[in-house]
């Protein structure tokens, strides 16, 4: 391990204690027959942090994600939430414990107003997916909250239109519109600017720091775009083959000569 991997934390991968974190892993390891896709991973994601993860196609970036919320259990290691460990906490239930995703691939309502689609997710969360009437009159009473959703991610005047004709910009908004619905206190995000021209990442950007900062979210990033990494990042996790390579501030990282070989390749000479 190189002197630059280090970090001034007292953990090897330059991160604090998993079980004090409001989002922690200790040897996180998941396997698919031979293939390691995350090996034995740490992590810890302080309170109000937005970390992102970063590394090469096929770094166990999305795994991780998968693990981490319970969509893929894990060959082995613990999840915790803010001190809590919930290994085994069903994946449906950890919005209930405050942790929520976005996925990379919009999962939409796509027949469904924009506003029917926060609105089956507040009902979800408050009554329960088996909830009398979801579809029907009594969904009303959930319609305020949903709409307190849409104005905080700039969706209001897209109430009614059908999900499925949202330009894609605006899909990635509802989908996170649709994350936060579950009152979270750490939020995931799959590559939410994937896709997105060059307009559409920049308001996608703005929307994440603003949501960040609005809930007091701790949040967790997997982004390709590097500029957003640099810029919006407080702090950087680095995975390579299913490990940590490195974590630290967006300096640290660009600095780390293991990180440049594995995955940079000389970005920090044009930055």
């Amino acid at each position: 391990m190189s002197e630059q991997q280090i970090t001034t934390t007292d953990r090897p991968n330059g991160d604090g204690d998993p079980q004090s974190a409001a989002l922690g892993a200790t040897g996180l390891t998941k396997r698919f027959g031979g293939i390691v896709a995350v090996d034995d991973v740490d992590l810890a994601v302080p309170e109000g942090e937005l970390r992102a993860i970063i590394g090469p196609n096929g770094a166990g970036k999305t795994t991780l994600f998968n693990v981490l919320t319970n969509a893929l259990a894990p060959t082995r290691g613990s999840v915790y939430l803010h001190g809590e460990e919930i290994t085994d906490i069903a994946q449906e239930k950890r919005p209930h414990r405050g942790l929520a995703r976005s996925f990379q691939s919009n999962q939409l309502f796509n027949e469904l107003s924009v506003l029917e689609n926060v609105r089956i997710v507040v009902q979800t969360m408050e009554s329960g997916p088996f909830s009398f009437d979801l579809l029907g009159e009594g969904r009303t009473q959930y319609v305020e909250q949903a709409l307190d959703v849409l104005d905080s991610v700039g969706l209001t005047d897209k109430r009614d239109v059908e999900a499925k004709n949202l330009s894609h910009g605006d899909q990635r908004r509802l989908g996170i519109a649709m994350a936060i619905s579950t009152d979270p206190s750490v939020l995931l995000l799959d590559e939410p600017t994937s896709g997105l021209g060059s307009s559409e990442t920049e308001q996608a950007t703005d929307l994440i720091e603003s949501v960040q900062e609005d809930l007091g979210l701790t949040l967790l990033l997997i982004e390709h775009d590097m500029e957003i990494v640099l810029s919006i990042s407080d702090r950087i996790t680095v995975l390579d083959q299913g490990q940590v390579l490195a974590t630290g501030t967006a300096d640290e990282v660009q600095n780390n000569d293991e990180v440049q070989e594995a995955y940079l390749g000389g970005m920090r000479e044009e930055l």
